[in-house]
């Protein structure tokens, strides 16, 4: 079977299935474990599929955005992980930008009474700040209801008055060609308007992040780090050849 007649089928059965295993890849197109392996890699880096343990995965639409409530109860367990060793590397008397990401929100009971200023535009977490005894400062602009995230001219212009040492952020993808992704535009400017204002920034994805792409780009791989947490080599490797990645695994 040719090259471009085993990718057909790898998407038209991914199509059909959602997610497919390599065994059974290996099995439709009478190939070997290392072709498909192969194969696999080149249709994630064309943005056609993502890589899972094991096998592959389709796409999420890419206007699709989940609630808050529902990002923050997915993957909770690896989000607190990527937080606990984010907030690690806040410094005392620094200032910093939380993104309104539920990862990112998982971050503020590690930051508790540390001496810092908090700038945000995530309303979630303004309770945790609070109770944590840190200052804090909420921009200006217009409530995305969805994400309880401030957006818009007034948030763009709010924030443009801060500068930040470090900045912390969310995406609903991370792609090594089409950088980091979020289904909102608006949102997506706010995001890259606060990377602009940081000396280093860093986005916070578990691994469901990786090889999706969605409407609205936020800023290209190389201009962030990415800590995440446990991770297959072949994905690892793809990612540190374009940018800083820190893998926690507990």
């Amino acid at each position: 079977m040719l090259t471009p007649e085993r990718h057909s089928l790898i998407l038209h059965l991914l199509k059909q299935q959602n997610i497919v295993k390599i065994q059974d890849l290996v099995d439709a197109t009478e190939t070997s474990e290392s072709t498909i392996r192969r194969d696999l890699t080149q249709l994630e880096q064309e943005g056609f599929l993502k890589r899972v343990h094991g096998g592959a995965a389709r796409l999420q639409g890419k206007m699709n955005e989940p609630s808050m409530d529902e990002k923050s109860a997915k993957n909770l367990q690896e989000k607190k992980i990527i937080a606990a060793f984010a907030a690690n590397l806040v410094e005392e008397g620094e200032s910093i930008y939380l993104d309104a990401g539920s990862t990112v929100t998982e971050m503020i009971p590690f930051l508790k009474d540390k001496n810092i200023v908090v700038v945000t535009n995530g309303l979630m977490h303004m309770k945790e700040l609070i109770a944590s005894n840190i200052q804090t400062y909420l921009i200006g602009g217009y409530v995305k209801e969805r994400t309880n995230a401030l957006v818009g001219r007034g948030a763009l212009l709010s924030l443009s008055q801060y500068r930040f040492d470090k900045c912390f952020m969310g995406a609903n993808g991370v792609h090594p060609e089409f950088g980091y992704t979020t289904p909102d535009q608006e949102e997506a400017m706010v995001k890259s308007k606060a990377i602009d204002l940081s000396r280093e920034a860093f986005f916070l994805a578990d691994d469901s992040k990786f090889s999706e792409v969605y409407f609205s780009k936020i800023a290209d791989i190389h201009e962030a780090s990415i800590i995440t947490n446990e991770n297959d080599g072949e994905t690892l490797n793809m990612y540190s050849k374009k940018t800083s990645i820190k893998v926690v695994t507990s």
